[in-house]
């Protein structure tokens, strides 16, 4: 008989030390419409300045909080949260993560019952734009995988472009929030155009824009599904396809050498495809969207209509630039 269990409202909060994660933690925590009579485990991975007080919580019972400190990494284990849900019985769970751990010791270690309900990032608007030049690969997975971003004491009449467009880089779909140190909170809503005309006959991608389309194409398959699509990229074989299916894509870095990796899709041919292991080629095709095996799930498949050798890019490894 299969188990069944329910759901764990999980809301994870990432960010580097006082990039004000414990203060926006405990105002949600001071919200009497936070709490529905379900004890909330919140784990604290990171100790700053700001501490929990828990006489201002809007729960009736104090105890209606557990607070649990992790103060290494390596404590975060399948076992050890699974233990916690069974000794507290919570009904909720609030991550406040430490900033400078891999996010995959957490999400790589999250019960199947605990849903992830939402990601906020928040950083120091003062220090954020030396974070991402000096911790670049700890600022860009934090903001790959949040809902929101939050910058924190943002300097009224501050000029918001240099931290847009670090966000837009690595995410087109999450929420971008500034509030300025009285509290005052302005959300991002400047319209960023792609580079390319996803209306048009066939949507052409040039060789600097090919990452930002990649990107897109992950984030919203489904606006491009049944569009004709033109671009130059590598041919990669798999022994387990068939020899009429290839995937095409480049290698992309998001933001430093160490993370380059191939990103192709999924495309088939009518005939076998002659190309070789890291040949070149512009292919033209109709975008699906449907389950492969490579992908070990759904993913864009692309019907291809043209197929021809091309001459290697400029800039072989594509960027956000």
């Amino acid at each position: 008989m299969k188990e069944t269990y329910t759901e764990v409202p999980t809301y994870v909060f990432l960010g580097f030390l006082e990039g004000g994660k414990t203060t926006f933690i405990q105002d949600t925590l001071e919200d009497k419409r936070f709490f529905d009579g379900e004890k909330t485990l919140l784990l604290v991975c990171e100790e700053g300045e700001a501490e929990y007080d828990k006489e201002r919580f809007a729960s009736k019972d104090k105890d209606d909080v557990v607070i649990v400190p992790v103060e290494d990494e390596e404590t975060l284990t399948p076992e050890f949260l699974g233990d916690l849900q069974k000794k507290y019985d919570f009904g909720k769970v609030i991550v406040e993560y430490n900033g400078v751990w891999g996010i995959d010791a957490l999400f790589g270690s999250i019960p199947e019952e605990w849903a992830v309900a939402q990601i906020m990032t928040l950083f120091d608007a003062e220090t954020f734009l030396n974070y991402n030049q000096n911790m670049r690969q700890l600022v860009y997975e934090k903001i790959q995988v949040s809902d929101m971003v939050v910058f924190n004491r943002f300097k009224v009449g501050g000029d918001v472009m240099p931290f847009h467009k670090v966000v837009r880089a690595i995410s087109r779909q999450c929420e971008i929030v500034y509030e300025d140190k009285e509290g005052r909170v302005k959300m991002d809503d400047i319209v960023d155009p792609l580079p390319f005309d996803v209306n048009a006959p066939i949507v052409e991608i040039s060789d600097r824009d090919f990452a930002i389309w990649y990107a897109d194409l992950s984030d919203d398959v489904k606006k491009y599904v049944g569009k004709m699509v033109k671009f130059k990229g590598m041919v990669a074989h798999d022994r387990k396809l068939p020899q009429t299916e290839v995937a095409i894509g480049r290698y992309i870095m998001q933001c430093c050498q160490a993370d380059i990796q191939f990103y192709g899709m999924i495309s088939k041919s009518k005939t076998p495809v002659e190309f070789k292991d890291k040949d070149w080629v512009t292919v033209t095709g109709v975008i699906g969207f449907a389950y492969h095996k490579a992908y070990g799930g759904k993913g864009p498949v692309m019907e291809i209509k043209a197929l021809e050798a091309a001459e290697a890019p400029e800039e072989q490894v594509a960027t956000f630039y």
